[in-house]
């Protein structure tokens, strides 16, 4: 249920409007007299006292300010002042407007996109390293066991027109695949290592608390099974959909993107916070993790493109010679090399996302983030 900012009750005055001694409070009822005002025991019709409203009014203004579930004031405007410790006029008890973390609601895209680029600015020097290591690396090395265990050969015809695979197709075709499936889950397990130590280190960084790489490891090597886990799950669901179609796989592979920060946060049904959370503010989320999508689809050309250009210097079958081989192997590795900065972007954007999210649920800061990590 949407918690609504306390407003002062009719019997009395606004937060910092004077009450000197005889005035009445607002909403009295008709018929008040003012000691001493007026014919004795008579109060004219209308009358209002100075400083207070008119008869009939439904309850204290916000003047200059948002009422609650109206716009945010656009960056560089002002900002509410607090209505009592801890509050905002228009906002959950506790919401800080300039939190570097948490977007406040109805703030809008400009301001998310800023807390997602401060984020970089603070942790990119803990965050790269963590990105070479846990979804770079394991991006190239199964980018050169791609190259060695592609099968070999070309189709052939044979008498009657129809085409004949190469000898040994199958089984080169078997161990290939075997392959990039054994190295997808130990690597997997690692690259869930890393999604964890990264939104340790950006939530803890927002929070103004201290990181180091040695702890967001040791972080994130702690939650790196659990959360490979249900990255399966997830990979298995979109996976399901897209055998149905594109779009049923796009669509699960969008409305489930916070799975991995509800689970890391909350520790408790991340597919059905993650499900409820983008259906619930369908526009919202889906406008944060397309821009995230938009820079994962932008990697995959650049690679697609780096990959084509291997293809047509070095032959489909590069491994073949000492200098294709190694020339191949450097653009492989380049090509992972060019994904490094869309894995920050989804790092990041995911985790300002889902703080977000809870923003409009309820009060949250980046400290409290911070602490519910663990």
């Amino acid at each position: 249920m949407p918690i609504v900012p306390d407003q002062p009750g009719y019997d009395s005055p606004h937060p910092g409007a004077p009450n000197p001694a005889g005035q009445p409070a607002w909403g009295a009822p008709p018929g008040w007299t003012a000691p001493g005002d007026g014919p004795p025991g008579h109060t004219p019709q209308g009358w209002n006292a100075p400083g207070t409203p008119p008869q009939g009014w439904g309850g204290p203004a916000y003047p200059g300010y948002p009422m609650p579930g109206a716009a945010y004031p656009v960056p560089g405007a002002a900002y509410p002042v607090p209505a009592g410790p801890g509050t905002y006029a228009g906002w959950f008890p506790g919401i800080d407007p300039q939190d570097p973390l948490v977007n406040p609601p109805h703030a809008g895209i400009g301001p998310w996109f800023a807390r997602c680029l401060a984020a970089l600015r603070r942790g990119w020097r803990q965050l790269l390293p963590i990105v070479l290591l846990t979804q770079v690396v394991p991006a190239a090395v199964i980018g050169v066991l791609t190259l060695v265990f592609s099968p070999e050969g070309e189709l052939a015809t044979a008498p009657d027109g129809a085409p004949v695979l190469p000898a040994g197709f199958w089984g080169q075709m078997f161990a290939f695949y075997g392959v990039l499936l054994s190295a997808g889950l130990v690597f997997g397990l690692l690259q869930a290592a890393g999604w964890a130590a990264g939104t340790w280190v950006v939530a803890r960084q927002a929070a103004g608390e201290p990181t180091g790489l040695g702890a967001a490891f040791r972080y994130g090597l702690r939650r790196a099974l659990g959360l490979w886990g249900w990255t399966l799950l997830v990979s298995l669901l979109v996976m399901i959909g897209s055998c149905f179609c594109l779009l049923p796989g796009l669509y699960a592979a969008f409305a489930l993107a916070l799975f991995g920060p509800v689970y890391l946060f909350e520790r408790r049904e991340p597919i059905g916070r993650a499900w409820r959370m983008f259906h619930s503010r369908f526009g919202m989320v889906l406008g944060r993790v397309a821009l995230v999508m938009a820079v994962l689809v932008a990697s995959t050309v650049l690679d697609a493109v780096v990959g084509g250009i291997s293809g047509a210097v070095f032959g489909v079958e590069p491994m073949t010679a000492v200098g294709t081989a190694i020339g191949a192997v450097a653009l492989a590795v380049f090509g992972a090399l060019l994904a490094a900065p869309a894995y920050l972007a989804q790092q990041v954007g995911l985790v300002v996302t889902y703080a977000e999210q809870r923003a409009q649920e309820g009060p949250v800061n980046a400290a409290r983030l911070a602490a519910e990590l663990g």
